[in-house]
């Protein structure tokens, strides 16, 4: 039986769609209007933005030249030092940091009271974890695969703490903490990823499962749209990444019958039904 099936879960979730609404609405006041790094990872958001005025601070320094306007914290979030500091500069803050990502914040900076240090498991250079790590008030360290917790200086004697980045393979994160446990060291440790994430990863392992060829879409910086790839990959040897219809090979699903599509949480629907609509056609014109 030939067929596309388009994943439930695909697309913005609850955080990132809060976020851009939020930018659309600042951006319709007119004035300066900043985001702190690019709103989400998605490049055609963030261009269409762009041609409504708004600018992108792509790091701390250029607060400095910034007198006037409003900042919005993307859905990533911030470390405190750099919501202060905006703050300081008199500027407006609208802060649109997923409430996810928030609860995190306040937790590592509560547990940052009692326990000598924190674990983030997640990728170390992702703005997510950045921000998170700059909660903290005591030693922290980010773990993303077992020989980084080999690489870990002895914290044995001391009360750990651990959280996840909220896009996070959830089987992978379980895995690492039992490994981090097994070392004998002190832990807490709660799940931070998100829900959403976690049906999202479910839910595309499944299609993968059942599909000839499996379609990945959104951005190439999108940490949780690479790991639904590095899930559906494993399941499907015919995994396509893209970021647009434009980056589909449609000669790739000639000997195919049936295609499965799910998107990263910062992909708007329209890229998404683009890409479907055409998988659609193809598959109709093959048989």
């Amino acid at each position: 039986m030939k067929e596309v099936k388009l994943a439930k879960s695909a697309g913005f979730c609850f955080g990132v769609r809060r976020a851009v609404d939020m930018v659309y609405e600042e951006a319709k006041k007119g004035g300066n209007i900043y985001t702190y790094g690019p709103i989400i990872h998605n490049e055609e958001v963030v261009r269409d933005l762009e041609k409504k005025g708004v600018r992108v601070i792509n790091n701390e320094d250029e607060i400095d030249d910034i007198y006037n306007g409003t900042v919005i914290i993307r859905s990533h979030g911030v470390s405190k030092h750099i919501y202060d500091k905006i703050t300081a500069r008199g500027l407006t803050v609208v802060d649109a940091t997923c409430p996810f990502v928030k609860k995190i914040h306040n937790i590592v900076k509560e547990h940052s009271g009692v326990s000598d240090a924190i674990i983030i498991i997640g990728n170390r250079n992702h703005p997510e974890v950045e921000g998170i790590r700059g909660w903290a008030e005591c030693e922290t360290y980010v773990v993303e695969n077992e020989d980084e917790i080999d690489k870990l200086p002895y914290i044995g004697d001391k009360n750990v703490y651990i959280v996840a980045q909220t896009t996070f393979n959830y089987k992978k994160f379980k895995e690492l903490v039992e490994i981090i446990a097994e070392k004998g060291y002190n832990i807490s440790a709660v799940n931070t990823i998100c829900n959403a994430t976690e049906e999202r990863q479910t839910e595309a392992k499944s299609l993968a499962l059942e599909s000839d060829a499996m379609i990945v879409i959104g951005g190439k910086h999108s940490s949780n749209t690479q790991k639904l790839y590095q899930i559906c990959k494993k399941e499907c040897a015919e995994t396509l990444y893209i970021q647009t219809l434009d980056d589909l090979e449609m000669k790739e699903l000639t000997s195919v019958r049936s295609v499965g599509i799910t998107a990263g949480a910062s992909t708007p629907n329209n890229i998404i039904e683009e890409v479907w609509q055409a998988c659609q056609k193809k598959i109709l014109q093959i048989y």
